[in-house]
């Protein structure tokens, strides 16, 4: 059964996060708020708890799964980032945006679309998202929190415990973190590609978009 953390969501308690953080590292697959909507997430190079996340969501190889980090520097670690990228990067985060670009060697193949070798990344602004990757000091492997039956992401902490509390090992129930998802860019590319509009806002980028 999952355990339940009631966390203030502009100030989180440091032991609940030091908590959170310890049962990332022993395998537990958590569910946490972000600024845009509630995220499954697992430490980076757990292959077990990737996989029920897929199983959770109910997706295949082809879904990309997203390394959440601290800033422009860990992106820097896993994605190839040329100099129109960073300053697109630079000019949204943190923030509500997901960035596809092409993974580094750091990239276990199984993070990676299969086949064309890129892997999500973002920076959120999230107070208690930013607690818990400070103490993991690394990224968290995340997906949004949508179920297979549901159109939109969970937003309930309390409805969220009721559905996965037998799939998950903690919910971090921080208040409502909204139903909006990141909007999604794919920067690995000749040019920047919009695949999905959502709540970060592009007139940040200050570019046009295909």
């Amino acid at each position: 059964m999952a355990q339940y953390f009631v966390i203030h969501p502009t100030h989180p308690e440091r032991r609940l996060i030091e908590r959170a953080a310890q049962i990332v590292r022993q395998g537990g697959l958590i569910v946490y708020p972000t600024d845009s909507c509630y995220a499954l997430g697992c430490h980076v190079g757990d292959k077990e708890a990737m996989e029920r996340i897929r199983a959770i969501r109910q997706v295949d190889a082809r879904h990309h799964f997203t390394l959440v980090c601290r800033d422009l520097a860990e992106i820097a670690r896993y994605a190839r980032v040329d100099n129109r990228a960073y300053r697109m990067l630079k000019a949204a985060t943190p923030g509500s945006f997901t960035f596809i670009l092409r993974a580094t060697r750091e990239v276990p193949r199984r993070m990676q679309n299969p086949r064309r070798k890129t892997i999500g990344l973002r920076v959120p602004s999230h107070a208690v998202a930013q607690a818990l990757l400070i103490e993991l000091d690394e990224p968290l492997l995340s997906s949004t929190l949508i179920l297979p039956d549901e159109a939109l992401p969970m937003n309930d902490p309390e409805r969220i415990r009721e559905r996965l509390e037998q799939r998950v090992e903690l919910v971090m129930a921080a208040g409502s973190c909204g139903i909006e998802p990141t909007t999604v860019l794919d920067l690995s590319g000749d040019a920047p590609q919009l695949l999905r509009l959502g709540k970060g806002d592009l007139h940040l980028l200050g570019v046009s978009l295909a």
